[in-house]
């Protein structure tokens, strides 16, 4: 499933990432500078041999959640375009399971929405991980979204403390908290 529009591209499949594709798509002669960012399988965790990944999603939660990042990464830098690009199903050692790249006039704009834009994704959105090993296997949890929300404590918060910034800067609601409804039936309307 894909997402398109004012120079963000998110993607969600079980395809295999193809990474030029993201980067013709970001590439312009107007930017000078593409960060990115791939997050592949590695084949230990703490001393186990990892055989792969398998990701799952809410698919229509996630996209939202992730245009609503690049949204974000947006009102805080000069960006030109953005392609977030994450697979689901089974992901081998060595193989891209995300893939992010920004890019912009200044490389600092861009490296720093690129890092804001995987520690969100990691954070707020629903893709869920399991890890295959030689031995066994463990649905894995996602620090980063652990630590938000227990920095959140009982808080009423829907995103990040810098995303629901960005978001209150540009008046805009952040869309991938806990109080998200999505119609996925559109044959109801």
């Amino acid at each position: 499933m894909a997402a398109e529009d004012d120079k963000n591209l998110v993607e969600i499949s079980e395809n295999t990432i193809d990474i030029a594709r993201y980067m013709n798509y970001v590439s312009a002669p107007q930017a000078g500078a593409i960060a990115t960012f791939a997050g592949t399988t590695r084949d230990t965790f703490e001393s186990k041999t990892v055989l792969e990944l398998r990701y799952e999603a809410y698919v229509p939660m996630a996209i939202r959640c992730i245009k609503s990042i690049c949204s974000s990464a947006r009102v805080s830098w000069n960006l030109y375009s953005i392609a977030v690009a994450h697979r689901l199903g089974t992901v081998p050692v060595g193989e891209t399971s995300i893939f992010i790249a920004v890019s912009s006039v200044h490389r600092a704009d861009a490296l720093e929405a690129c890092r804001f834009i995987i520690d969100e994704v990691k954070a707020t959105v629903p893709i869920w991980k399991k890890e295959v090993y030689s031995n066994g296997e463990v649905w894995k949890e996602n620090s980063e979204f652990l630590e938000r929300r227990s920095d959140l404590g009982n808080k009423d918060v829907d995103c990040s403390a810098k995303m629901a910034e960005s978001m209150e800067r540009s008046n805009k609601k952040p869309c991938c908290g806990t109080k998200v409804k999505v119609d996925d039936d559109v044959s109801q309307k």
